[in-house]
């Protein structure tokens, strides 16, 4: 077993072991490292891989706003984070539609902050 086939097999074990916390903490973790990607990438002018990588977070940004329990529309907590993603969404398409450094970094920003907020529960 290579190496790459190794680090497959522990993230695959990573994300079928997580609770549910954790799975948001690696969502966010993913979706923050391919932007950063997207920021490098458009640093080598690699205009394919900035696609490639700013889509990857609109999936994963898509994903967290899709698993929200908004609890008929009582729960106001899930409410904000649905329209932040929404936020998120739109500067990611931008970015990528433009090749927007800055709104790659903010998009960035907030997911870190997002990112934080939820490993300190």
């Amino acid at each position: 077993m290579g190496y790459g086939n190794a680090a497959n097999v522990y993230k695959k074990n990573q994300i079928q072991t997580a609770s549910p916390k954790q799975l948001v903490v690696l969502l966010y973790e993913g979706a923050i490292k391919n932007i950063r990607l997207a920021e490098l990438a458009q640093e080598q002018q690699d205009i394919q891989k900035v696609n490639q990588h700013l889509i990857k977070a609109q999936d994963i940004v898509s994903e967290l706003s899709n698993s929200l329990n908004h609890q008929g529309g009582e729960n106001a907590i899930a409410s904000e984070l649905a329209a932040l993603y929404d936020y998120l969404l739109n500067e990611l398409l931008q970015a990528n539609l433009k090749k927007d450094t800055e709104k790659m970094i903010s998009a960035r920003n907030i997911l870190n902050e997002l990112l934080e907020a939820w490993a300190s529960i």
